[in-house]
């Protein structure tokens, strides 16, 4: 194994020797490439036949016309309209050939699931791009053995449903189970727990096993990793973790902003560790860190995604976040940094100009660097206040060191307040000491400190702030109870009308009141 890392790490360095020689296309020109190699393949699709990708591939400006030719997706209007036949098993519906594999998202805990259909195209553009974040750890300055231990991978189960025309199941559950044989003697927990689909079972497995392996980095999202590590400590009556894995030093995580989070993961470490973010969705690998110690991901422009950024604001979106029918896409070498943009997605799994639901910032247009801010439909604007899930990660984040303690889960809504407006906070604080009006002043300035629209309506239309302290545990058994344990699954920052109020009923059965 130490002979195997070696050869690792020193193929990693070659590579970046080369690259740094290797003059790099311009974003513009690589996103150019990827649009006309995703054109050629579907070429003779039947949305490649309806939508005449030929003529775009002969065009003088092949994006315009595609641009001009194509209209927008959203998951419901591609699904009704295309992808529904590739799971009756009817083949080059999107992307040549049949679709073996749909993966089951929600991106909330409460929203009924997508299947997003993954292709062996689709399958290894993301295994070139996780290879790529690996090969970027070289920058970390780790020894060769790092790169010959074990690395754990907090995933879904890899017993995919088979369902006659095709298997379902996380999108990490499928990685997993299609992983190439040369990173089988890293990979942990192994075949046979990563297999488990009751959550507190596989656990339970990883905490048993945990002694055995040398973990010198994990992977997934931040609440399960931090359950899981809480767990092995408890088991093994640890005080940290680095006790049984003294070499663990990277968190690769996604999927949610880890600033929630922080305070009560660094409470399980011995020594620091580096956090590494990474944008990995079920529609394709899309950015990574690839710099240390940089607030922001590298867009992957040349590896089978093409990207068109549709600006979040009235223009183009409706009051509930939903696109408008020809709103203003621009493409890589159009956009600005500090302005929230939606995501449009064409990929080599059979998306065209489909929109992730995600929003990003660019933080430098020189490395295509982004941070992600939120979801277009989870903001918060009854009156113009504008807030972004951004804006509630910081303030959560500067709530959790002003009063010291860790916040790993919150919830909120907008309510109407007389013929006005105001939020309602769900927070997860499990200490005793603190009160409801204490937090809700200091989160109030906080979040007035962050967003001067937030702070503007404070003094109009948006009248009053509510905060309820919970306990954490009432977010993950309403996630148990929607069958959302684990995985890629996560809370929703941002709950809306309906799945309110079956949260506000969830939260008052917790508390043992009658609501009538």
């Amino acid at each position: 194994m130490e002979i195997l890392g070696t050869i690792i790490k020193r193929t990693i360095a070659l590579q970046n020797t080369v690259s740094k020689v290797r003059r790099k296309a311009s974003p513009e020109a690589q996103q150019r490439k990827t649009l006309l190699k995703l054109l050629s393949k579907a070429r003779y699709t039947q949305f490649g036949q309806e939508y005449e990708f030929d003529s775009i591939l002969v065009a003088k400006n092949p994006e315009k016309l595609f641009q001009r030719s194509i209209p927008v997706f959203d998951y419901n209007k591609l699904f009704d309209e295309w992808w529904h036949k590739t799971l009756k098993g009817e083949r080059d519906v999107c992307w040549p050939g049949k679709i073996k594999y749909f993966a089951l998202s929600s991106g909330t805990s409460g929203s009924a699931s997508k299947y997003i259909p993954v292709t062996s195209s689709m399958i290894k553009s993301m295994r070139k791009t996780g290879l790529r974040q690996i090969i970027s750890l070289v920058n970390y300055g780790f020894p060769e053995e790092f790169f010959s231990k074990g690395v754990l991978v907090l995933g879904g189960s890899t017993d995919l449903q088979n369902m006659g025309n095709y298997y379902q199941g996380d999108l990490s559950g499928i990685n997993q189970a299609k992983m190439p044989f040369w990173s089988q003697p890293f990979y942990k927990p192994g075949k046979a727990i990563a297999r488990h689909r009751d959550w507190n079972l596989k656990i339970d497995e990883i905490a048993r096993n945990a002694p055995k392996w040398d973990i010198v980095m994990i992977t997934g999202i931040p609440a399960w990793n931090q359950l899981v590590l809480e767990r092995i400590i408890e088991m093994h009556k640890l005080n940290n973790i680095h006790e049984l894995w003294p070499n663990l030093q990277v968190f690769i995580y996604g999927g949610v902003a880890f600033e929630p989070y922080r305070k009560g993961f660094e409470k399980l470490l011995g020594k620091p560790i580096h956090y590494v973010e990474t944008y990995l969705a079920s529609e394709g690998f899309i950015a990574y860190q690839s710099r240390k110690d940089i607030k922001g991901m590298e867009l992957v422009l040349d590896n089978g995604i093409f990207m068109e950024f549709v600006p979040f604001n009235e223009k183009n979106f409706h009051p509930d976040g939903t696109i408008k029918e020809h709103p203003e896409a621009l493409l890589i070498n159009q956009v600005q940094e500090g302005v929230d943009y939606a995501i449009l997605l064409s990929t080599n799994a059979g998306a065209w100009r489909y929109l992730i639901g995600d929003t990003i910032r660019f933080t430098s247009l020189e490395h295509s660097e982004i941070v992600i801010t939120g979801r277009t439909k989870h903001f918060l604007s009854l009156c113009g206040e504008h807030l972004s899930t951004d804006n509630m990660n910081n303030a959560i984040e500067k709530l959790s060191d002003y009063f010291n303690v860790p916040i790993k889960e919150f919830t909120v809504a907008g309510i109407p307040v007389g013929t006005l407006f105001g939020h309602k906070w769900y927070i997860g604080i499990d200490e005793q000491h603190l009160s409801a009006a204490q937090v809700a002043e200091k989160l109030d300035s906080f979040l007035k400190e962050l967003n001067d629209d937030y702070a503007v309506e404070r003094n109009h239309a948006l009248k009053e702030i509510q905060v309820e302290l919970i306990p954490t545990q009432y977010f993950y058994d309403w996630m148990a109870m929607k069958g959302k344990m684990g995985a890629q699954n996560k809370f929703p920052r941002v709950l809306q009308k309906e799945a309110f109020k079956e949260w506000e009923a969830f939260v008052a059965s917790k508390k043992g009141i009658q609501v009538l």
